[in-house]
C-alpha cells in the first residue's frame, strides 16, 4: 500500500491544480485587495487576513493567463514559504483530497519536452486531471524579495 498526501485543490479556468496541504495555512473568501504601487504584475497588493498584511499574487497572472474580474468564487489560499506569509488568488478552490504517491506521475513521463516550470506531477482524480504545484517555483528567490517589498511598502507610512 502506498502512502497517501492530502491536496488542495484549486481552479483556474478550465485546469485543475493542487497544493499540498501541508503547505497551505488557511482559505478564505476575496474581500478586498489593496493596490500597492510599483510592484511586479503577478503581485495585484495586500489583503488583511487574521492580523496581518499579506501580499496577494495572482495565479492567473503568474502563469500567463488574462486576468478576470474577481467572482463569489475566487478564494485567497493563504500559505507559509520560507518564513513567508503570501496569498494566492484563484478563480475557486473548495476541494480536499488525499491522493496516493503511486497515482502521481512526474511531469517529465507525463508532458516530453516540457520542464514543467511550476508543476510536479500530474494526477487522475475522478476522472479530472490534476496538476500538482510545487510552491518553491511558483514563488522563486525573487517572487520573495518582490513580495517582501510589498509587505514593506504596505505598513510605510505615507504622506
Amino acid at each position: 500500500m502506498s502512502a497517501a498526501e492530502t491536496y488542495i485543490f484549486f481552479q483556474l479556468g478550465d485546469a485543475f491544480y493542487g497544493l499540498r496541504s501541508r503547505d497551505v495555512s488557511h482559505i478564505d473568501m476575496l474581500d478586498h485587495v489593496t493596490p500597492v504601487p510599483n510592484t511586479a504584475a503577478a503581485v495585484d497588493g495586500v489583503v488583511f487576513s487574521r492580523g496581518q498584511v499579506i501580499p496577494a499574487l495572482n495565479l492567473r497572472v503568474r502563469f500567463g493567463l488574462p486576468r478576470q474580474p474577481h467572482t463569489p468564487r475566487t478564494r485567497l489560499i493563504f500559505l507559509n514559504i520560507q518564513q513567508r506569509s503570501v496569498a494566492f488568488i484563484v478563480d475557486s478552490a473548495r476541494e480536499f483530497r488525499a491522493i496516493p504517491d503511486s497515482a502521481i506521475r512526474p511531469i517529465q513521463e507525463t508532458l516530453h519536452g516540457i520542464d514543467g516550470n511550476y508543476v510536479k506531477g500530474v494526477a487522475t482524480v475522478n476522472e479530472r486531471l490534476v496538476l500538482l504545484l510545487d510552491v518553491a517555483a511558483v514563488l522563486n528567490l525573487d517572487d520573495l524579495a518582490a513580495l517582501k517589498a510589498v509587505e514593506t511598502a504596505a505598513y510605510s507610512p505615507t504622506g
